[in-house]
Formats: C-alpha cells, structure tokens, sequence
C-alpha cells in the first residue's frame, strides 16, 4: 500500500527500470505480478487451511509458511524502501504485524495479512493505472510518423522533427501530426477524443488543424505552425498529467500526518504490549498478540488513497468528456459553486458574426450582391468582413474583383466597378450611392435589425443603367449560440445553482436579447472589466454571508478580457478552443467540449466526488476507530478480537474505498441535444 504523495513502492522500481519490462523479473514487480503473488499467496494459505484444520493434516503447515514468505517477498521490498528513506510507512507496520504474528505462533494470520495487504496493495496500483490510462490516452493521440515535403518530395519522418513553415500531407485516417493551417484541399477532423464532440469538423483552406485530430475525409495539405512540443494537444496532455499531481487540502494533510501517524501507532501498540504485559499482567503472547492487532486496525491504508483515488478518477472522467479539471481543488471548489456568471460573447455565443438573410430592397440578384461584398472585403481581416466571405463561400459566389478600394475605419469599404461605384457598411456612409426612393426601406429594415439585437450593414450599388439609378441591400448578421446554450441554464438550476448572470460588455439590447432566448436569470450590459470584478465580489460576499449550502461564484468567460474578473470568482472556467493558451493558463477548469452542457455536468461529477471522498473518510476512519476500540476494549473483557478478523477489517475496507472511488469512471456522459 502507498502513502499518498509517494507511488507505489513496488511500482516506483519496475518504473526505474524500464530495460527490465519484458523480462519475468520485470513481470513480478509490476502491479500485475503483485497481483499475481498474492492469487499464489493466497492459494497457498488457502490449501494449508483446508489440510491443517479440515482434513486435520499437521504436516500441512508448510503451505502456510510458503504463502507468508510469498507475501514477505512484495512486503519486504516496499518496507526495505521505506527504510532506507528514514521513513516509517504502512508498509513497515505491514511487515512488523506480519513477523510478529508468525513469531508468536501464528503464521496463518500473518499470512492472511500479508496475502490481503498484497492483494490491496496490487489492486490499488490497478486502480491508479486505469485512471492514468483514461487520462494519458491522450498520449496515443499523438502520431508516430508525418508526411512532409523535403527537397520537392514527399517522405515520411518523426513529427518531433517537423519545425514550422514545413508543409506536410494528412491522408484520409491519419492524425494530424502537429498544429497546422489548411494550404490545399477540403475535408473533415474528427475531434471526438479531444472535445467529446461526437460530430466531424469541416475545414478548408486558411483553417486550423490540431495535433491528434483524425482526418476523415479528403487529403489536405498544410503549414506547419508549431513544434510538437508547443502543440495544442501537448499543452492539454501536460495540463491534465499536472492536474492528476495536484493534492486536495484534505489529502495535502494527509500526506503531512501519515509518517507521524505511522510512528504513533508503533508507539501506542508498543505501550499497549507494556501496559498488558507488566502493568495488567497478562501473558507475553496475549499482550503482543493484542498489540498486534491494534498495530494492523489502525493503520490508515484506507486512509491514505480515499482522496487520490476518487480525485485521479473523477479528473480522468472528466478528460473523455472534453473538460480539465486543473487539479483537485479545482474539483473541490466546482462542487461548491451555487451561482454562475457567463460572458456572452465567445461564451454563450459563439463569438463571431454570421449571415443569416438578406434583404434586396431593390437588389435584383442575391448572389452577385454577394459576390460584390466579398470582393470589397477580400483582404479585411474584420469578423464581418469574415462573415461576409464565409456567406459568399457557401453560397457559391466568387469575390469579385473591385477596383480604386478605399477603407474608413468605423464606416465602410468602398471601391468601383468599371464606372459604377459600390460601397458596403454603415447607412450614412452608403447613402450617398442608395438612390432616394429606397432609403426609407433601407432605414426601416435597419431599425427592425437593431430593434432584435443584430448587426445590419448595406450594400449600395450606384448604376446608371438600372432604373433607380442605383441598387441597395440589406445584409443580416448575428453572432450564434453554442450548442447547449438552451438548456445550459434549465440544467444548472435543476442543480441549484441560481442565478445564472450575464456580465457583457455589449450593448444591452443585444445582451437582454440573447439572455431572454437563453432563459438567463439576471443580464448587466455595457460593463466595463472592472465593473465584472465589482459584480462578483460583491455576489462572493452576499453569498458568503448568507450561509447558503453552494456559496462559491464561478465565471465562465474566454480566458483573455475576463482574466480579472476570472481571478476574483471563486472558480474560473475557461473557453478552451483546443489552441487557446490563455483559456489554459487563466483558469481553473477548462472547456474544450463545444455542447455548454459539459458545465452543469461537470458540476454533478464534483459534487459526486466530493460525496463519495466523505464517504472514503468516513468509512476509512470509522473502520480505524471502531476496530481500535473493540480490540482494546475486548482484550481487557477476554474478548479479543481476533487477528484474522482485524485483517480483514482492514484490508477489506482499503479495497472498498478504492471500488467506490472508481464508480466515477462509470458515471455516464453529458446529455447533449441538436443545436436550435
């Protein structure tokens, strides 16, 4: 058995020595041979009872000394090193029992404790690896080979060598080998081992592409952004092996006492064996078999794993479903959060502009409209003029080409068609080219746009060969909500946590629109940075005050204009596109799932592992202090606990905490519905 904070001694050598891994040695000292040792262990003891005391057989014996020096091989090992660290552990208090019990007459119940301490100790071990294996599959995301192009061929070579600029090929299948942008082709990622998102992404050319996602299409060709090492997906890998390292408070002191605590249960069975012995005057062997009993109940092996267990396995759950818990604080704070606040933009919705209608006020062809705007704002890097391109794109219409282009910030773009003059943006700087028998439509559909929140810009066409002289239109923007942004708020309250708040700098027609559609509870628009930091600190205080069973405040924002106020919430959670660094760094959980109901999920998945860590604890120490007093309390009343029995106690309670900690591996996904 481990002590939190140290891994497992038999695991700790077998990882040292990795050039043993094939070998049978390598084989008995890893978890699976030390479960494989004590299954022998205890066939062993198992014969020896069955002949000794069924079949009345008193040359059997031997079978139970084998299964004890089976036992003494994986406990010795783990004690020795503790022992040469000047360090007294479990294992040390293990083996002293174990010896103890068989000096004094009674090697099957030393065998029965080593055979059980061994088989918790491989199980545990079991444990932890599964949950690692959950979390560090995103290491076989990672490609073991590239195709890129070197001296005008294309060759195979190992990603670690790509360095950016290269431009390397991803055929249908294959993993993207680093962070990469679209050159040439069209296709479809899958992300679903990264995001949880179950659908492919599409991408062309100028789209990123992610270290690990899978090609499921086409092949493209793209330039390297990136080294390996500084990838979106390395970046993740490291976060969550960090987050896996972190200590809970709760563990944080665990690992502080349980050396001093190993030393004082030595002591205190120490005096008990002198009390009994010369104070009580009992039999040398009644004292120390009592002794002994009370060194092996109150040992605190379950103790020790009730928090690493259920925290590694709830950060491994989370990880599939596309949200990193940075640690387990961060988990123990989500599970107290009664309150959220949401950015809008980037957050609630999806942070960019799309077209979602035109209107020809008296515009006789939509799509060379369209083709117009796209050529007008071809080199704009504006998230409008994006959406403009991205409109025409999928509609089919070519940019045209526009000629004398003139830009005036905050107003439009303008340019010339042959003899003809086009200009696109706002109404005062396209009114001069709208002829006048169309302006007053033109004003109408405009307030109609900004009366539900949206962005409207016009197209203006002057022509002396159209009737009126000119032609205008009206084009539609709206920024979209991420999938889940419906139902996040209905899933959050049917866990309590209200209200759900909006803090925008937008303006507030737009933000009581959006916040109305998404049935958030309370909307603060046109906020300034510091005005967010205000508004939180202020809910942390009413709330703290208040003595509500879910105090803490979480924001959840896009990790870059939220950073204060993220740093003045009790939990940050954080916008995680696969290659936002910042979403990263600034917060304590974040989200790379595109559906928002991974939020309220992951709130129910820390509170159930806070519940099932109490329940850990206060099964662990229940077990100690019962068990404790009924083998001091029994002795003195001639009614010893039996050794066997306080074994079992105890090692029948660490593999318990250790089975309840990995039903959250189990818990099922995010309920996820189609975006409206």
């Amino acid at each position: 058995m481990s002590q939190a904070g140290t891994p497992h001694p038999v695991r700790a050598t077998h990882e040292a020595s990795p050039r043993s891994g094939g070998s049978l040695l390598g084989f008995l000292v890893s978890p699976k041979g030390e479960l494989a040792g004590a299954i022998v262990a205890g066939a062993f003891l198992l014969a020896g009872a069955v002949f000794h005391t069924l079949l009345k057989r008193e040359d059997a014996e031997w079978l139970v000394w084998v299964s004890l020096s089976v036992g003494m091989v994986y406990g010795l090992r783990a004690a020795w090193q503790a022992v040469a660290q000047w360090r007294i552990d479990i294992d040390v208090l293990m083996i002293v029992g174990a010896g103890l019990a068989a000096y004094i007459g009674h090697p099957e119940e030393g065998a029965l404790l080593l055979f059980l301490f061994t088989l918790a100790g491989a199980l545990e071990e079991l444990a932890m690896q599964r949950t690692k294996r959950e979390v560090e599959a995103l290491n076989k995301l990672m490609p073991v080979d590239a195709i890129v192009r070197r001296e005008g061929q294309w060759v195979e070579a190992d990603p670690d060598s790509l360095v950016p600029g290269e431009v390397i090929k991803v055929r249908p299948g294959e993993r993207v080998p680093t962070d990469a942008v679209v050159t040439s082709g069209a296709t479809s990622f899958d992300q679903s081992a990264i995001t949880g998102e179950s659908m492919p992404r599409g991408v062309e050319e100028g789209d990123e592409l992610y270290a690990g996602t899978i090609n499921t299409d086409a092949p493209v060709e793209a330039r390297v952004l990136r080294p390996v090492r500084e990838s979106s997906l390395q970046k993740i890998l490291n976060l969550v092996t960090q987050a896996a390292e972190q200590r809970e408070p709760v563990q944080r002191i665990i690992d502080r006492v349980s050396e001093p605590y190993a030393l004082g249960v030595m002591g205190i069975s120490f005096a008990v064996l002198m009390v009994w012995w010369l104070a009580l005057g009992r039999a040398w062997s009644d004292a120390l078999y009592t002794s002994i009993t009370l060194l092996i109940v109150a040992s605190p092996c379950a103790l020790v794993i009730a928090t690493p267990t259920a925290t590694l396995a709830a950060i491994a759950r989370a990880a599939r479903a596309g949200l990193l818990f940075k640690g387990g604080q961060a988990i123990e704070r989500l599970s107290t959060i009664g309150a959220i606040c949401f950015d809008k933009t980037g957050t609630l919705t999806m942070g960019r502009p799309q077209v979602y209608e035109i209107q020809p006020v008296a515009w006789s062809d939509p799509a060379r409209l369209l083709s117009i705007a796209a050529g007008l704002e071809a080199d704009s890097t504006h998230p409008i003029a994006a959406a403009v391109r991205d409109a025409a794109s999928k509609r089919g219409a070519s940019p045209a080409t526009i000629g004398e282009l003139g830009h005036i910030t905050g107003k439009g773009i303008s340019g010339a068609m042959g003899a003809a003059r086009v200009r696109l943006g706002s109404y005062p700087f396209a009114e001069e080219l709208i002829p006048i028998c169309l302006r007053a439509r033109v004003r109408e559909l405009l307030e109609q746009a900004q009366g539900r929140g949206h962005v409207a810009i016009v197209a203006a066409h002057e022509s002396p060969d159209l009737p009126a002289g000119g032609e205008a239109a009206v084009i539609l923007m709206a920024d979209p909500p991420r999938p889940g942004a419906h139902e996040i708020t209905k899933q959050l309250h049917e866990l309590g946590v209200r209200p759900a708040r909006m803090l925008t700098g937008d303006n507030r027609r737009t933000a009581e629109r959006v916040a109305a559609a998404l049935g958030i509870d309370q909307v603060d628009a046109e906020l300034l940075p510091e005005n967010k930091v205000e508004i939180v600190r202020r809910m942390r205080d009413e709330r703290k005050h208040a003595g509500m069973k879910y105090p803490g405040v979480a924001l959840m924002g896009d990790g870059v204009n939220d950073a204060p106020a993220l740093a003045a919430a009790d939990l940050a959670i954080g916008m995680g596109a696969i290659g936002s660094d910042a979403a990263l760094e600034s917060s304590d959980v974040v989200l790379l799932a595109e559906h928002l109901s991974v939020v309220p999920w992951g709130v129910e998945l820390a509170r159930r592992t806070r519940t099932i860590v109490k329940a850990n604890l206060v099964f662990a120490l229940g077990v100690i202090v019962l068990m404790s007093i009924a083998t001091l309390v029994g002795s003195l009343l001639g009614r010893g606990v039996p050794l066997s029995i306080g074994v079992l106690a105890h090692e029948g309670g660490t593999i318990l905490v250790v089975a309840n900690s990995l039903r959250l591996l189990l818990v099922p996904s995010p309920r996820t519905t189609p975006q409206r």
